[in-house]
């Protein structure tokens, strides 16, 4: 029991605890928000934009850093942990570098799809930014303060770190990418989920390596927030018939 229950294992098993936990942490967050809501007489789900709102603050801003937190907390590892300071002139290199990368995968992906006919499943803040085109503006600035930010808090800084501890660099970097995208399993609509998670896994290791040859959580949070932000606002100009897609 002893050899299986190794320190590679332990570590598996935190990370993935970690991931998933920290996900259903802040869906029950969400939801006792939104009870408190409905018993002070605002129906959010008649009202996407606020909704969308609550759920990113109370989610991936408030969930996501308590439970990250209390973590660090516990385990008596401490805020050290993370690897966070303003980005060097070095650092805004790696980040605008990570981007190119990032979004560059992105459309070399999305034309090899395009050319076989593949069809990816839509993440639910599209679907409800299609009702309602100004929940994509609202969505802009939130990338940058508390998407990126909060799933790059929990997921590269706390998930990867662990993982790092046993692994290594490398290991870490795929193993944390895979959690991140079967994360995103929850929030998907429609066929495609796995084409999905497939493109989060092919692209994610971007933000890890980011995190680790920089040794700046915030050089991630911006390119995962700008990635983000820039879909959104395509997004935005599709659903308004100012882009053509």
């Amino acid at each position: 029991m002893s050899a299986i229950w190794n320190p590679k294992t332990r570590a598996t098993f935190t990370a993935v605890g970690l991931g998933f936990g920290g996900y259903a942490f802040a869906v029950i967050v969400v939801l006792f928000t939104a009870i408190l809501f409905s018993a002070a007489g605002i129906a959010l789900l008649s009202r996407p934009t606020l909704l969308v709102a609550v759920s990113i603050v109370m989610g991936q801003g408030v969930s996501f850093g308590l439970f990250a937190l209390a973590y660090l907390h516990y385990t008596g590892r401490g805020l050290g942990y993370i690897h966070a300071r303003i980005p060097t002139l070095s650092d805004l290199g790696w980040t605008v570098g990570g981007f190119a990368v990032f979004y560059g995968g992105l459309i070399v992906v999305s034309l090899v799809l395009t050319t076989f006919g593949i069809q990816s499943a839509q993440n639910e803040l599209a679907a409800i930014g299609e009702r309602d085109p100004n929940v994509f503006l609202l969505l802009i600035p939130l990338s940058f303060l508390l998407i990126g930010p909060g799933e790059e808090l929990l997921y590269r800084g706390v998930v990867q770190g662990r993982l790092r501890e046993s692994f290594g660099r490398w290991p870490a970097i795929a193993l944390a990418s895979l959690i991140f995208a079967l994360v995103h399993f929850f929030s998907l609509q429609g066929a495609g989920k796995l084409v999905y998670l497939a493109i989060l896994l092919v692209l994610s290791p971007v933000l890890g390596a980011a995190y680790e040859y920089t040794q700046n959580l915030v050089v991630s949070a911006l390119i995962h927030g700008a990635f983000n932000a820039i879909q959104f606002a395509l997004a935005y100009l599709m659903v308004t018939g100012q882009l053509n897609p």
